[in-house]
């Protein structure tokens, strides 16, 4: 039985899973009535991302249709996006508008 996610945005590039997948499972997203299937490349626990699509090394990750990182690698559509795979881009930033030390524009 197809596991499923949430694509919350159209212009999402990720989903969240909705239950834990083994890798091989087939996971199903239904968008605005539009049903794809993707198939978990590694094993990834409920709650966290999987690629939509390709993600090339510096592209934007999406999730609310907001970017909310960048890949330090290539991911592959199915893949865990997390932590180990996305660069966290928001900066702190001190009350001079500059970035706190440690982050760059």
């Amino acid at each position: 039985m197809a596991k499923s996610a949430k694509q919350i945005n159209p212009k999402d590039n990720v989903a969240t899973l909705l239950a834990d997948c083994a890798s091989g499972e087939e996971v199903t997203v239904n968008m605005d009535g539009k049903v794809s299937n993707y198939a978990c490349l590694e094993d990834t626990s409920y709650g966290h991302k999987i690629a939509l699509v390709e993600i090339a090394k510096g592209e934007p990750i999406v999730k609310y249709g907001e970017t909310i990182g960048s890949a330090t690698k290539d991911i592959k559509v199915g893949e865990w996006v997390h932590i180990h795979n996305v660069r966290d881009d928001y900066l702190c930033l001190d009350k001079y508008g500059k970035p706190l030390p440690g982050q760059s524009l």
